[in-house]
């Protein structure tokens, strides 16, 4: 799959976020502009908030349908509405999450977050089972935010404390698509964007897909 055929998939999943309200918003292009390949996304050794040692690719993303955002246990900002939203995408879609869709927050501040911390988070948030919250040393959670495109194009925004781009990656392994669309979105429109992501490729794309890997 080349760059330019993950661009639109990505841009799709944006668009038909919009469209569960009934609204087509203009795709977010700066969003979808680092969509991490398969061979791309580092396979560091991260913790979740129940102390397990885990391969971020090995273990959470290989073959999987994965939702994944950023946060940090002490945030008074944007984390509390994000994972607030996110919460309600997880009671929506029910025993989904961990069976067959999975979703993983990773700290910002992997320096400050223990496992503890990212446990307490969860608890006060109310999140259920299937849902973990990850760190690990910080140059791999950095390497991880950036193959992720959790970044900001401009380096003077992107040094900013806390570094908050507001979205949620989602990627379907199996079938290397990718998108983004807003953690503050309404959830049927993260779920919308989660199933459109849940789907195989058409299969035209999926065979041009193949001749250009």
């Amino acid at each position: 799959m080349n760059f330019r055929s993950l661009e639109l998939v990505g841009a799709g999943a944006v668009a038909l976020a919009g469209m569960a309200e009934g609204v087509m918003n203009e795709p977010d292009w700066q969003a979808v502009s680092a969509l991490p390949r398969r061979e791309g996304l580092p396979n560091v050794e991260l913790l979740t908030h129940q102390g397990r040692k885990v391969r971020f690719y090995d273990d959470l993303v290989r073959d999987k349908l994965v939702v994944v955002n950023m946060m940090y246990a002490g945030c008074n900002n944007t984390c509390p509405p994000a994972t607030h939203n996110l919460v309600k995408v997880q009671e929506m879609l029910k025993d989904r999450i961990g069976r067959d869709i999975f979703m993983y927050s990773l700290t910002l501040r992997p320096e400050q977050d223990s496992p503890e911390d990212l446990a307490h988070f969860a608890r006060l948030h109310g999140v259920q089972p299937g849902w973990l919250f990850l760190t690990g040393k910080p140059r791999d959670v950095e390497r991880l935010r950036l193959a992720l495109g959790f970044y900001d194009p401009d380096p003077k925004v992107d040094r900013q404390d806390g570094r908050h781009v507001g979205m949620v990656r989602i990627g379907n392994d199996c079938y290397r698509r990718w998108g983004m669309t807003p953690s503050l979105a309404h959830p049927r429109q993260i779920v919308a964007a989660i199933q459109h992501l849940d789907r195989k490729p058409p299969p035209a794309a999926a065979a041009r897909d193949r001749r250009a890997t």
